[in-house]
């Protein structure tokens, strides 16, 4: 299967079945060796890292990563804050934002609110705190999180839309 620039892999070569085989079996398992992944995948090990390497090199592998439990560390709240800017704040809040250490994630929405930032603090008085922070920039409009029924990491979803892309 041919994939393009244009297309959902970004890079600037074709990714052929074994690179997304490659692709698939990091996103489950990244501590893979480079043998085992060879087996999985039908190369040698030297083969696969030069795979893997290329694929490192043309960005479609970003990293590797360990992923925390945030509630080990003292983070049990999590919110989500729209932000209405206008004009005159947006690039002022563009500047102020990288001081936000809770700030786990901003968009660039469309609709009424400029912003959406997913927010990961260890209590209430921290978010108040924020939004307090917040209120020279816009006015924001702050949802908790009670619990999480459903989340996918990257990888899963991704993964399982790859194995769809492919057949």
């Amino acid at each position: 299967m041919k994939f393009q620039r244009n297309s959902p892999i970004p890079s600037d070569r074709d990714l052929d079945s074994i690179d997304l085989n490659i692709v698939r079996a990091l996103a489950v398992d990244a501590r893979l060796s480079y043998a085992e992944l060879g087996r999985k995948v039908g190369l040698s090990p030297s083969a696969v890292v030069e795979r893997v390497r290329q694929l490192e090199a043309d960005k479609v592998i970003l990293g590797y990563r360990a992923l925390l439990d945030e509630t080990a560390f003292g983070y049990s709240v999590t919110a989500f804050i729209r932000l209405t800017c206008d004009n005159a704040h947006y690039r002022p809040f563009l500047k102020f934002l990288p001081s936000l250490e809770s700030v786990q994630e901003c968009h660039h929405i469309t609709g009424g609110d400029a912003f959406l930032l997913k927010v990961v603090l260890t209590s209430t008085s921290q978010l108040e705190s924020l939004i307090e922070r917040l209120l020279p920039y816009g006015m924001p409009t702050t949802s908790m999180v009670l619990s999480t029924p459903i989340y996918r990491q990257q990888d899963e979803w991704l993964v399982k839309n790859l194995t769809s892309l492919s057949r």
